[in-house]
């Protein structure tokens, strides 16, 4: 099954981490809040990068209603 991945846009701080580590897959909109863009764009362990890697933990992933991150 595929990763469920949201972005909680009042945590979201605008660092781009997210875009670093996934880059196509996250993006900063023009209100500076990271986007879901497309997941297609990246393996999945990267999207868990980014996820993880989100200082103030705004990306959440899961899959089959399982928490992967953070």
């Amino acid at each position: 099954m595929a990763l469920e991945v949201s972005v909680d846009a009042d945590k979201c701080m605008g660092s781009g981490n997210c875009s670093f580590w996934a880059p196509g897959a996250f993006d900063l909109n023009d209100d500076g809040v990271a986007e879901v863009v497309d997941l297609d764009a990246v393996p999945e362990e990267k999207i868990l990068l980014a996820a993880q890697g989100c200082p103030t933990q705004a990306i959440t992933v899961t899959r089959d209603g399982q928490r992967l991150a953070p």
